[in-house]
């Protein structure tokens, strides 16, 4: 008989029974993301960057028959909206002032990361029984709500309507591999005009004095993370005024996953200057956080954008996912996709004025991707230069 457990932690479950329904694919090579892996969550955790007093509590949603863990999903109690990607700071201002309360509400997902993955995990046909598991949870303890963000378009078509769940669709910009076997190859793909901003951007770039090196495994030392937490503080303290991540958590990632990651760095000098942070996946680059301590014209593009298709094509990856928002990346090569999440809602007047947003939004975001694409950099039958 199998049975639904909440736990306190995830390192109430071993490492090797976790990932083998996160990323069973593992078995043979990289995992499809390394987010849900137990490595990934577990230092989260182990860092302090999720737990007490960051608004990010784990609960891991478990499905066990005896020792046996047949399915799963990284279920966080959330007493705000930070670090998700999917915004709703809109719903959660609506609810309250109309005299209910937002906060706390159930988030599945993975803490400040906005990819794409795999949100229930083990068989598809658990799928259901976890997510009624957490509604009952959300129910029982009065939470105005449950989200599902960056799950797959698999699981929002399949759980979409189970007990009112709402269906949303937003969007990301990636690059795709079609087939390239240089950077060269690729800009080929483009409009002359955006050939030539794209390398003259890399010029200038590379031409200031600078070294460029790309990190990963063991070549990734202490020095260079000492040196990417002051790039990561700044611009966390720019963007979300608090960076999500502690420095215990990068020592720790280092330690589990520094195979799974790759550290682009640019040194004046000996001395680091600026870096983006990406984890590899088994088809897709996943560019996660960038940062500097010298401001150097076209730098941020160099080692967010083109350096990740360098490192994505010499390493026959398919995609890589720059992370969320930027239409400045579709002029770089990067085009409009959707993404997909789920949100249960308790109250059901406000569910239905959700509904009706979600409605219009999706319309919007389907007539923007099609006009994005439509003015994107890829050529059209113009002669190459």
């Amino acid at each position: 008989m199998a049975d639904l457990t909440l736990l306190e932690s995830l390192a109430e479950i071993p490492p090797a029974a976790w990932d083998a329904i996160a990323a069973p694919e593992q078995a043979t090579g990289r995992p499809l993301d390394p987010f849900t892996t137990h490595r990934f969550l577990a230092a989260l955790e182990a860092s302090g960057s999720t737990g007490t007093g960051t608004g990010w509590q784990a609960r891991p949603l478990v499905l066990q028959d005896g020792d046996r863990l047949l399915s799963a999903t990284p279920l966080y109690v959330k007493t705000h909206s930070q670090g998700e990607y999917i915004f709703d700071h809109g719903w959660a201002d609506a609810l309250d002032r109309a005299g209910g309360r937002y906060y706390p509400k159930l988030q599945i997902a993975v803490p400040f990361t906005p990819a794409t993955g795999r949100r229930f995990l083990g068989p598809p046909e658990y799928a259901e029984k976890l997510l009624r598991a957490a509604i009952g949870v959300a129910t029982q303890n009065r939470l105005s709500s449950l989200h599902a963000t960056f799950c797959t378009e698999d699981e929002a078509k399949a759980l979409e309507g189970i007990d009112g769940t709402l269906h949303r669709i937003t969007q990301q910009f990636h690059w795709l591999n079609r087939g390239y076997g240089s950077f060269d190859d690729f800009l080929g793909d483009l409009s002359s005009r955006k050939r030539k901003m794209i390398r003259k951007e890399r010029d200038t770039a590379q031409g200031r004095g600078l070294t460029i090196r790309s990190l990963t495994g063991d070549a990734i030392e202490p020095q260079h993370w000492d040196a990417f937490w002051q790039f990561y503080q700044d611009t966390g303290a720019r963007k979300w005024g608090t960076p999500y991540l502690t420095r215990k958590a990068f020592t720790r990632l280092h330690d589990t996953m520094r195979d799974d990651m790759l550290l682009v760095l640019a040194f004046d000098g000996a001395r680091p200057v600026a870096g983006a942070l990406n984890f590899i996946g088994r088809e897709t680059l996943y560019g996660r956080y960038w940062g500097c301590v010298e401001d150097h014209p076209c730098l941020h593009f160099e080692l967010c954008y083109y350096q990740a298709i360098d490192w994505a094509i010499a390493n026959g990856l398919q995609r890589v996912e720059a992370g969320a928002q930027g239409e400045h990346k579709l002029a770089r090569g990067y085009l409009p996709v959707e993404t997909h999440s789920l949100h249960w809602i308790a109250d059901p007047a406000f569910r239905k004025a959700v509904a009706r947003y979600l409605e219009a939004e999706r319309k919007a975001v389907g007539q923007e991707i099609e006009v994005l694409t439509a003015y994107g950099p890829f050529r059209r039958g113009e002669p190459q230069d």
